[in-house]
């Protein structure tokens, strides 16, 4: 007979499992863990058992153990498409021992939402609950709730997902030292905002916060921004000028993209590591300085040391304590308190009534990938409210507003509209036209989208934006050869 926990309140869970250990287990979590969510359990111990169940009531979960179902079919993968038939919509997670990839992968064509091998705790099956639930536009809460380090809006960030509350933890426990922090995550996912906090929560949030990115300024200016200069070092010094790490004393640098720093620079930021002294250009005598070092890159740094790119000696003095920043499609649930905390933010700004995303436009939201993360929800929220004034984000404002998504949809379909011919010519073309030169078409129209602002239109080609500055430079030398 089925056995039941919690109470008569949504969701209902159901589990499918021989034996009682995640039954026990879940109930211990949701009493002992638990924000208060009352969620009604019933187990049942095979196959058969489930499909009873589940012709006769509706379930919003459901856990099953692919080793309890083989009465139904002995193709496990048979046998899980049997209950997921039945399951009206059910999030289903499957549980084998000894699992494997290929279990893994019979389950999701089965119709299983994930799968994981036993065991496995209530925890991490709740926590991925959620994940799925925000996914799949329920937003199942059953997380306790969120305390002083892992708040909605802890220090700049917005979120509250289990991978940020991990982020929150490690910012807490490292901000104190003074040892250098190595950031990674891709474009858009908050490195600038992290190092912030880190600095926020450090024994030196009295002092600077100096950031300065490595792939924004030209090679030939960079050990002068980095360094200082001393008056007539060099035609155009026309004074003393501090560099950041001098600006930065007794507090934080942050230097972004740490990645597009010249070799030279990288072996005199390795000296400065090393030694805690400078020099400023045109200078002989050292300046001690008291600097704390947080660098970030959006690229691999370990294929950038293969490459041949970074110094392997300066990454290993920097790579002390390592942060690394989830994609925003690995944190589905934090989607929408980002999207909305923007829309407040900016309709204050604007002096508009916007006051929420109507259901559908959140569904959309929520069901896309976001390959610009936490920037791009930035930047097409505030198109948003400065184009319309409503008092609810509808799909249609979305539309008008995605202007990357309009231009990559419309490049596509051209492409599937055009006929064979028309491809092969175009394909013609485009082979007669030097490669510098479509180069330079495709980064003039994204600097042309984003109102010449190399930085956005780096990120949105997925380049750095050295690349843009050199690759502008090129292009002067090729065309000024040709008018020759």
């Amino acid at each position: 007979m089925p056995s039941s926990c919690g109470s008569s309140r949504p969701p209902r869970l159901l589990i499918v499992d021989h034996s009682n250990s995640v039954l026990n287990d879940c109930q211990d979590f949701l009493d002992n863990k638990g924000n208060g969510m009352q969620l009604t359990c019933t187990h049942v111990s095979s196959g058969k058992q489930g499909l009873s169940a589940l012709k006769s009531h509706d379930f919003d979960i459901i856990f099953v153990d692919l080793n309890s179902i083989d009465e139904l079919d002995s193709d496990a993968e048979i046998a899980l498409s049997k209950i997921a038939h039945y399951s009206q919509g059910a999030l289903i997670i499957a549980l084998s021992e000894g699992g494997s990839v290929t279990m893994a992968v019979a389950a999701m064509r089965a119709g299983a939402h994930d799968y994981f091998a036993k065991p496995v705790t209530a925890k991490t099956l709740f926590e991925r609950l959620e994940e799925l639930s925000a996914r799949h536009g329920k937003k199942y809460q059953f997380s306790p709730p969120p305390e002083e380090g892992d708040r909605l809006d802890f220090e700049g960030f917005v979120g509250a997902s289990p991978q940020m509350r991990v982020i929150y933890e490690q910012i807490g426990r490292i901000a104190p030292s003074n040892a250098p922090v190595f950031i990674t995550g891709e474009s858009g996912t908050g490195k600038e905002v992290c190092a912030e906090a880190l600095h926020a929560r450090s024994n030196r949030s009295d002092g600077r916060f100096v950031a300065i990115n490595c792939g924004a300024i030209p090679r030939d200016l960079m050990e002068t921004e980095l360094f200082g200069v001393v008056k007539g070092a060099f035609t155009g010094a026309m004074q003393d000028r501090d560099g950041a790490v001098e600006l930065a004393n007794s507090g934080t640098l942050f230097l972004d993209e740490i990645g597009e720093l010249d070799l030279s620079l990288q072996a005199k930021l390795l000296r400065f590591l090393q030694t805690g002294s400078i020099n400023r250009v045109g200078e002989a005598m050292p300046r001690k300085v008291d600097v704390r070092i947080i660098c970030a890159t959006n690229r691999n740094p370990m294929q950038m040391i293969t490459e041949k790119q970074f110094r392997e000696d300066l990454f290993y003095r920097l790579h002390v304590l390592p942060i690394h920043l989830p994609p925003l499609r690995q944190r589905p649930a934090d989607i929408m308190p980002i999207a909305e905390t923007f829309l407040s933010r900016y309709s204050e700004e604007e002096g508009k009534e916007f006051i929420g995303f109507d259901r559908e436009t959140a569904e959309q939201f929520m069901a896309r990938d976001w390959p610009g993360n936490v920037r791009q929800i930035q930047n097409l929220v505030r198109r948003i409210v400065v184009m319309h004034d409503e008092q609810l984000v509808t799909a249609r404002m979305v539309r008008l507003a995605d202007v990357e998504s309009k231009a990559h949809q419309q490049s596509r379909e051209e492409l599937r509209a055009a006929p064979i011919a028309n491809r092969h010519a175009r394909a013609q073309s485009a082979i007669l036209e030097p490669l510098w030169k479509q180069e330079q078409r495709i980064i003039e129209e994204a600097l042309t989208l984003f109102d010449g602002n190399i930085s956005q239109a780096a990120a949105a080609l997925e380049i750095s934006p050295s690349t843009i500055y050199r690759k502008k430079m090129s292009w002067e030398k090729m065309e000024a050869g040709n008018a020759a």
